[in-house]
């Protein structure tokens, strides 16, 4: 990495930590044994995403759960189910759509906390494992299908599913796809490549195929780039756990800021939040801790296709 200017560094606050009632404290699960080397751990904390309201969502991938944290901080738990819950976003008022990694993707009311399959399948055939996902304007879903590929296995994919439910396959090489986001234009779709240590950068072309998809960023360090957002400007956010960073990247992929993290190494995933939605949030995954930092930019208005 070239860097004629260093970024600014700065250190995000803690917004609030998961309470004490609702860890899974001492409970083995199968995803932590597969994940987190059989330690137990009393959550994991994703996805998160943001209401008209101003409560944030997150999941708690073992243990099968969805959290809401209203804007001063108090938690609830209002879904819990067989699944392994990672990426969400708004469907509409009161639906989630979730990447499922045992389930595909499911759907979720957040008045009742019921769940229903909205995809589990491609033409019977389960995927590896999904884990993120954004929508466009016109209702296009973009998601990763990350299951355990890597570098040495770099099978994972990334589809895209139309409003009328056509599915297609746009990328299938790549080592472990996490984090996806649009640019402000919808030209561009960023791919956070994990184990390959990278952004990818894919053009989608009028004809809805990707071209000369290319590595827009690379990182360094045990653990590569994972949930990903875009402000107003067009300016990429990386969450990067292992170094315990937020990366705030330039459309050149020159880092302006880095946010450290106080609570830990596992800065998974980010979200634009608050009234001007100038506020990112990032969950610090193995400390069940949201954390907080005032970005230069607003993010962009998350889409919605209901």
């Amino acid at each position: 990495m070239t860097l004629f200017q260093q970024p600014e560094w700065r250190d995000a606050e803690v917004h609030t930590s998961m309470p004490a009632h609702l860890r899974r404290t001492g409970v083995r699960s199968a995803w932590a044994d597969a994940n987190r080397g059989g330690v137990p751990i009393d959550s994991f904390l994703e996805g998160p995403v943001f209401d008209s309201q101003g409560n944030l969502y997150v999941t708690d991938i073992p243990f099968g759960r969805v959290l809401r944290i209203d804007p001063q901080g108090a938690w609830e738990q209002i879904a819990e189910y067989d699944g392994e819950p990672n990426g969400m976003k708004f469907l509409s008022e009161h639906e989630l759509l979730i990447t499922d990694y045992k389930n595909g993707l499911v759907k979720l009311d957040v008045r009742t906390g019921q769940t229903e399959d909205f995809l589990a399948r491609r033409n019977s055939e389960r995927f590896k494992g999904v884990n993120d996902l954004v929508f466009d304007s016109k209702g296009n879903l973009y998601f990763t299908d990350q299951g355990q590929s890597g570098m040495h296995d770099p099978s994972g994919r990334v589809y895209r599913l139309d409003p009328r439910g056509k599915l297609d396959l746009l990328l299938a090489n790549v080592p472990s796809p996490n984090g996806v986001a649009l640019s402000p234009d919808e030209k561009v779709l960023y791919v956070a490549v994990t184990r390959g240590n990278a952004v990818w950068r894919a053009p989608l072309m009028e004809d809805g195929s990707v071209a000369k998809v290319g590595q827009f960023f690379t990182g360094y360090g045990p653990s590569g780039p994972d949930g990903l957002a875009v402000d107003q400007a067009g300016n990429v956010v990386v969450a990067n756990p292992g170094l315990g960073y937020v990366w705030l990247l330039n459309p050149r992929a020159e880092p302006i800021v880095v946010w450290r993290s106080p609570k830990g190494m596992s800065t998974t995933n980010i979200a634009f939040g608050g009234a001007d939605r100038q506020t990112l949030y990032c969950t610090e995954s193995v400390s069940g801790t949201i954390l907080k930092m005032t970005a230069p930019q607003a993010g962009l208005a998350l889409a919605r296709p209901g």
